[in-house]
């Protein structure tokens, strides 16, 4: 048996039981231990008063209960906070915590860095080094649960929803987010309703369809433009899994979603995907799949060596009544923390890439964008 510690926040419910069953424990046992871990986010298993002596013992001597140490901590002027946390070899990725009058959403990375390489996004022009453990992503919720909670004074819930939307693609980790997820939902862990768990991807539509099997929860899907000319250059991703393919496969997931619409993520790019006609185009896209769909504008958020600017105000706002008077539920996304880059699209953290990512995003911002042809 290794001497390394086990990390019991990388198990889900059933794995944490087969694990404790190979310490002689029942089933019971482990639920105990879940709740202990999850419900009330206890690491001491001494504390674990109504554990058996013998099992707290076997606990000390081979596991922990540990996230990944904070490596810096800021906090806007509206309240939200964002975290640094140093997940080894030369990896750190970052978490927001956003509190709002009728909720606490906790923004999730799942990625040391991210592979997709959008060109709006600051993580993607960091590079990827590896994906995160089950552990390191669940170590995230835990780790700001328990401070909001000390530093609120409660010992009721305080993060009530959470967004896979922080650095990385979800569903490029899928080995480990899956388990994350089923803990999250779990009555005997976080008992989230599905609709308050959210995975945000930028199209991959074969996992997709793995997700809406195994763990259906909430979708958001990166758009950002309304056909494939101008999002093969904004979302590389789209050109494995055109536009067509993605609609049809949100169709699909709708089937099994806790909700009846797919969100779609919309972020406004000046002089790029933000004109008249480019509404018009989205609307179309989404008469001709029937999809039932809700876009939520995100104003960019520039950062070096994007060549990209944020669309104004007033651009965006009649972006959105186009969509509004077709039908479709259109929300504008209000920045929150983007006076400490916690806002979306500005998570970096700091990634030892091994993508050569630079060299990529340079030659890609030679490429010109324009209001690309619209069908």
């Amino acid at each position: 048996m290794s001497d390394v510690p086990v990390n019991l926040l990388d198990f889900d419910l059933d794995a944490l039981a087969a694990w404790c069953e190979a310490l002689g424990e029942k089933r019971f046992r482990a639920v105990q231990l879940f709740r202990w871990i999850h419900q009330r986010t206890e690491s001491d298993f001494s504390a674990m008063s109504d554990l058996a002596r013998s099992l707290r013992e076997k606990l000390t001597a081979r596991a922990c209960v540990a996230a990944p140490p904070v490596l810096r901590q800021s906090e806007a002027a509206d309240g939200t906070i964002k975290w640094l946390f140093d997940v080894g070899d030369g990896n750190a990725v970052e978490a927001v915590y956003i509190p709002e009058d009728d909720r606490g959403t906790l923004c999730v990375s799942s990625q040391a860095g991210c592979a997709v390489g959008c060109r709006f996004c600051a993580t993607g022009h960091q590079g990827f080094s590896r994906n995160l453990t089950t552990a390191e992503i669940m170590g995230q919720l835990w780790f700001a649960e328990r401070f909001v909670r000390q530093r609120l004074g409660v010992a009721e819930r305080v993060i009530s929803n959470v967004v896979l939307m922080g650095m990385g693609e979800p569903l490029q980790n899928y080995r480990c987010v899956l388990p994350a997820l089923r803990a999250m939902l779990d009555d005997h862990g976080w008992g989230m309703s599905r609709r308050r768990v959210t995975v945000s991807t930028s199209g991959m539509v074969r996992m997709m369809e793995r997700l809406a099997r195994d763990c259906p929860v909430a979708l958001a899907v990166s758009l950002h433009a309304p056909d494939d000319a101008l999002r093969d250059a904004l979302v590389p991703l789209n050109r494995k899994h055109p536009i067509d393919e993605l609609m049809a496969a949100c169709r699909a997931y709708l089937q099994h979603a806790p909700r009846d619409f797919i969100t779609i993520e919309y972020c406004m790019l000046g002089g790029v995907n933000d004109a008249p006609e480019q509404a018009e185009a989205l609307i179309a896209l989404l008469r001709r799949h029937s999809l039932r769909a809700k876009f939520n504008l995100i104003p960019f958020n520039p950062f070096p060596l994007s060549g990209l600017e944020r669309s104004p105000q007033e651009r965006v706002r009649a972006f959105a009544g186009i969509l509004n008077g077709a039908g479709i539920v259109t929300t504008i996304r209000r920045a929150r923390g983007d006076d400490i880059a916690a806002a979306c699209g500005q998570l970096a953290g700091d990634v030892r890439d091994r993508t050569r990512a630079a060299e990529r995003m340079a030659r890609r911002r030679t490429i010109p964008l324009h209001l690309a042809p619209t069908a």
